[in-house]
């Protein structure tokens, strides 16, 4: 990919996208109204999502329904093309934090080919705005260059150890293993990270000890904890496949992480 040198006046094409090689998933090219929405989220001022859908398919996942978005459709990625030429007309004149990957995973495998995520990374990089952000992919470490020099943190996303049910909860996202690996390499680089775990789910039940342990070998400092919250269809899918969440492992990881030296906080 090759980027034009930012103006004040971006030119209408600042991405060439690679080869088809590069990727082979479902994808629609849009072009958004808007980069920049008002985010109702903790710590996060406006949310940027470079991406509309995605690839992961959780079977736990919100999005859908917040974005009234059909469940068979929400696989299917949306490319937003001109999301850096947006970001650039909205940008001046805002302060604040902004959360990146707040309802679809900046760091899903589309990103290979596309590089929007990081496109919109270097339009920010000297903007003096924080960022938070959030991803289940090791890619994020393809940008560890750029995330150094942000203020804010980065959230690699963790619900267990087992790549089984990993496969079956969250069929299109990296492995356990590879977001552990991310979690430690990241943090290990200077750059100010947690552990969001999200959701806790029933399976974690009596593997609490395990998992807490591969938090704490990445040298993480923070963890925040998110219960599984139902929404009506998710609840439906949910309930066919026999997945539920757990307070009984959101309350011992809580202590596990508490007594290792964390700081552990719930999302909501």
């Amino acid at each position: 990919m090759s980027l034009d040198r930012w103006t004040d006046e971006p030119k209408r094409q600042l991405i060439e996208f690679g080869d088809e090689s590069d990727w082979d998933g479902v994808y629609r090219m849009i072009q958004c109204k808007r980069a920049l929405a008002p985010s109702g989220l903790p710590e996060m001022d406006y949310n940027l999502n470079p991406y509309g859908g995605c690839e992961h398919g959780c079977v736990y996942c919100y999005a859908p329904e917040v974005t009234h978005t059909d469940w068979k459709e929400w696989r299917v990625v949306k490319v937003k093309s001109n999301i850096v030429e947006r970001l650039a007309k909205e940008l001046p004149g805002l302060s604040g934090t902004i959360g990146i990957g707040t309802v679809t995973d900046p760091y899903q495998a589309a990103e290979r080919r596309f590089r929007l995520t990081r496109a919109c990374l270097e339009f920010l990089e000297d903007k003096g705005h924080p960022i938070h952000l959030h991803t289940k992919s090791d890619l994020v470490l393809r940008d560890i260059d750029l995330l150094r020099g942000f203020e804010g943190q980065v959230a690699v996303t963790l619900t267990g150890t087992d790549d089984r049910v990993s496969k079956i909860t969250e069929p299109g996202a990296p492995l356990p293993e590879a977001r552990f690996r991310a979690l430690r390499e990241l943090t290990e680089a200077g750059i100010n990270t947690y552990a969001l775990i999200a959701p806790i789910l029933g399976h974690l039940e009596g593997h609490e000890r395990e998992f807490c342990d591969r938090i704490l070998e990445t040298g993480v400092k923070r963890a925040a904890l998110d219960p599984l919250n139902m929404r009506p269809q998710m609840a439906v899918r949910l309930e066919r496949m026999n997945i539920r969440g757990s307070s009984e492992a959101l309350l011992k990881i809580r202590r596990m992480l508490s007594d290792g030296g964390v700081e552990v906080r719930d999302v909501f």
